[in-house]
């Protein structure tokens, strides 16, 4: 389940609750909660700096080594849960496709590696893998371009290239709606040092 699901459940589980699943934290005055461990460290910084002050907040920071305030929406923070498994006639074609992302592909390209017709492999993705094929490979390209950013030193506009998203506005637009954060900052955030 993703964090927007898991947040959409929970209001309507309890719709009298303002439930917020795209922030770190939230002060409403008198109420404060926080989305996890990481950002209750996020939300103690908070209250540091309205109590102390922005000096006080970033010596806290420093000595816990933690940045001392995080831009964005806790989804890009939320790793995403294995999805469903394909059969063993599909699995070649998408580790094909998954081998060849930085190349146009299309549903027929998919499909001929499938030995299917694009409506049969259609069919089949979404009954297995609960997905169409374009949504799967859109969301094989993302994923490619968050791997990318975390483990090299790569520019959005060579991460756009070589994830085939074409360019670094299109890898901009669709990062920034899927994750709600920017390729750059995503990058700062997680690039593994």
């Amino acid at each position: 389940m993703t964090t927007s699901e898991n947040g959409d459940d929970l209001a309507r589980r309890y719709p009298r609750i303002d439930v917020r699943a795209d922030v770190l934290y939230t002060d409403d005055g008198d109420l404060l909660t926080s989305a996890g461990k990481t950002a209750a460290l996020d939300l103690c910084l908070h209250l540091v700096h309205g109590d102390l002050g922005a000096t006080a907040a970033t010596g806290l920071a420093r000595r816990l080594v933690v940045a001392a305030h995080r831009e964005g929406g806790q989804a890009q923070y939320v790793a995403a849960p294995p999805g469903p498994r394909a059969s063993v006639g599909l699995t070649p074609a998408l580790v094909w496709a998954r081998a060849h992302l930085d190349r146009p592909i299309t549903v027929g390209d998919l499909a001929r590696q499938a030995g299917l017709s694009s409506r049969q492999l259609a069919r089949r993705m979404n009954a297995e893998l609960g997905s169409a094929p374009l949504d799967w490979l859109h969301r094989q390209r993302l994923s490619r371009a968050q791997e990318l950013l975390e483990r090299t030193d790569a520019g959005v506009e060579q991460v756009a290239a070589s994830c085939g998203l074409g360019s670094a506005a299109t890898l901009r637009r669709h990062f920034q709606r899927t994750f709600g954060v920017s390729p750059t900052a995503y990058q700062a955030a997680f690039r593994l040092r």
